[in-house]
């Protein structure tokens, strides 16, 4: 009877004391300069334990084949010495990695829409592609990164060409050994044709939730159930966890409509509607144990500088989101 009740004693206060380990996530913006402890700490005191690191290439339009990258004209983050730079720092915080190569397209055009005319330009386009991308995989096996995104929002690539992206994969396994994901658009990741390959099924998890102008916890909880279940259901189909390879609100009325909105034109502020929305998202999400975390959508180096109650943008810095996510982050297990 003493034993029985030794057991059953041990396992309430297990079960008390655990809490999910999740992936608790910051996309760390490329800068001009190289970073240092004081760039740092605002991670660490976020509770963050992860960052994604975000090298950049350049194409001139959506059908143009090739990409440009690791210039004098880049900034230094978005360049491969700049991100070991960035890596290695962050490193030193005790900070996971996610490397996570992204295209920027002239003018801001959405890298889902790039799409070759003809088959020259699309043979022209993989091969550039993956001199790209397999520089960044040899970085993050140089760095030892944990997790290596192959790809962001690239849908009509990845719809058009899908042996070229199962070879890939193959390909970086061969330098690369840690996990791998991709980072697909919200409206997106039902198609993507390669997740049996990797190891997350990675989401921009720019979902529409709400159509209120300061949207509430409960009717953004509500919004998110009938996505829910199809992340659910796809991470159930692949036995893969799924992964919020980006997530985040603008300080904006309206912010859980079209979350992706990044026109700089709209000029309303709403901190409030932007902490209720990142809070639901955490209520509906981290507990789940299919659910690997997430990268909150985005942090600046420039932590004093960055954000602030008067700016509407994505950023939760000095914002009180800042606070709601450091609650959140700091009662989960480090992955």
């Amino acid at each position: 009877m003493k034993l029985l009740k030794y057991i059953i004693l041990c396992g309430i206060l297990q079960c008390c004391q655990s809490q999910p380990d999740k992936i608790n996530g910051v996309s760390f913006v490329a800068s001009r300069d190289q970073i240092d402890s004081v760039h740092i700490d605002p991670v660490v005191n976020l509770g963050a334990n992860y960052a994604a690191i975000m090298p950049f290439g350049f194409i001139k339009e959506l059908k143009h084949p090739e990409i440009v990258y690791n210039t004098e004209r880049q900034w230094f983050g978005e360049t491969r010495v700049g991100a070991k730079q960035y890596i290695e720092q962050l490193k030193r915080a005790n900070i996971k990695i996610m490397i996570k190569p992204q295209i920027w397209v002239w003018r801001g055009e959405f890298t889902g829409r790039i799409k070759m005319d003809n088959e020259a330009d699309w043979a022209t386009l993989e091969a550039s592609y993956s001199n790209f991308i397999m520089e960044y995989a040899q970085l993050a096996q140089e760095t030892k990164a944990e997790i290596f995104c192959i790809g962001t929002e690239l849908e009509n690539f990845t719809q058009a060409r899908p042996e070229y992206w199962h070879q890939l994969i193959l390909e970086i396994k061969k330098v690369y050994s840690g996990k791998l994901t991709y980072a697909a658009n919200w409206d997106e990741y039902k198609r993507t044709p390669f997740w049996q390959d990797l190891d997350y099924i990675g989401v921009d998890a720019y979902f529409p939730v709400s159509e209120m102008k300061t949207p509430t916890v409960e009717d953004c909880e509500k919004g998110w159930q009938p996505h829910k279940i199809l992340l659910k259901t796809i991470s159930e189909d692949y036995k893969k966890p799924i992964l919020f390879t980006e997530y985040g609100y603008r300080s904006m009325d309206y912010t859980g409509q079209r979350p992706w909105e990044s026109d700089h034109n709209i000029s309303t502020l709403n901190l409030e509607g932007q902490s209720h929305a990142t809070q639901a998202m955490f209520n509906v999400f981290w507990k789940e144990d299919w659910f690997a975390g997430g990268f909150v959508w985005k942090w600046f180096h420039a932590h004093d500088k960055s954000g602030g109650t008067k700016d509407n943008q994505f950023t939760p810095q000095n914002k009180p989101v800042e606070s709601v996510i450091r609650s959140l982050y700091s009662k989960t297990e480090p992955r």
